[in-house]
């Protein structure tokens, strides 16, 4: 029942996401240069809200544009209706549906849903991550100077020691490739699937990492704050890699070596 719940609301977000794209929206900015919000993202968010309801109407909910709706359960749906939103405003077709299920403080089930690419990402605590029902795994890749990687930069920039642009520094310096996509819930699927063997985010919200957090993990890999210790979703700096070169981009990252 959770599952055909989670299955259908990241559809119907997708559906007003398909519905908008290309075409004419309102968009609007929240704080920060280029943080946007479009008349898209309610309309998703909307969308979502009312196949969670129509479901389980006592579930609790944290949701990007709505914000917290609190109840007497120990569920929570963690919700991005539009992660990429920049992306999408520019019919850039990487952008997606992010949803997280939360259940006793724990990320218990996740879907993420690139309805451009036609790409369902799913996992359950303990059964594996998916991609469009077939079994994904992270990469087999040992060394980070060989790796390829991705991250994000945040919207409004924060001085703080290893922040994002040095860091970026230390890594593209040695020639390792690091992209920017512009979501960061594709940014972890696609390590989960082995397209990348790392993504490092210093300034994160929990409906950019709740559902991609559990499907890397799922698909072997690891995810944790910059200090190595377990991630939490409420908590903002996250590595996520195949593990093998985990502790190598740790030690790069906190400028404790060089690659």
């Amino acid at each position: 029942m959770l599952k055909t719940a989670l299955t259908a609301a990241a559809k119907a977000g997708a559906a007003e996401i398909l519905r908008f794209f290309n075409g004419e929206f309102k968009v609007s900015n929240k704080e920060g240069v280029n943080n946007l919000v479009t008349e898209a993202d309610h309309a998703a968010e909307k969308a979502i809200l009312s196949v969670i309801k129509s479901h389980f109407p006592g579930h609790q909910v944290l949701a990007e544009e709505t914000g917290e709706i609190r109840q007497d359960s120990d569920y929570k749906w963690i919700i991005d209706p539009i992660d990429g939103t920049v992306n999408f405003a520019h019919g850039i077709p990487l952008n997606c549906v992010s949803i997280g299920i939360e259940h006793g403080g724990k990320i218990v089930m996740a879907a993420v849903y690139n309805p451009h690419l036609g790409e369902f990402f799913f996992a359950e605590k303990g059964k594996g991550a998916t991609l469009n029902d077939k079994p994904i795994r992270v990469s087999g890749e040992t060394e980070a100077v060989k790796a390829c990687l991705v991250t994000g930069f945040p919207y409004t920039y924060i001085n703080m020691p290893n922040g994002p642009l040095e860091v970026f520094e230390r890594f593209i310096r040695k020639g390792v490739p690091v992209r920017r996509l512009g979501s960061a819930a594709i940014d972890l699927c696609w390590v989960a699937a082995g397209r990348f063997d790392g993504f490092y985010e210093h300034k994160l919200e929990p409906w950019d990492s709740a559902a991609g957090f559990l499907i890397v993990e799922e698909a072997g890999g690891k995810v944790t704050d910059f200090n190595g210790n377990p991630f939490s979703v409420y908590q903002h700096r996250l590595l996520a890699t195949n593990g093998k070169i985990h502790e190598e981009m740790l030690a790069v990252i906190n400028n404790q070596k060089e690659l």
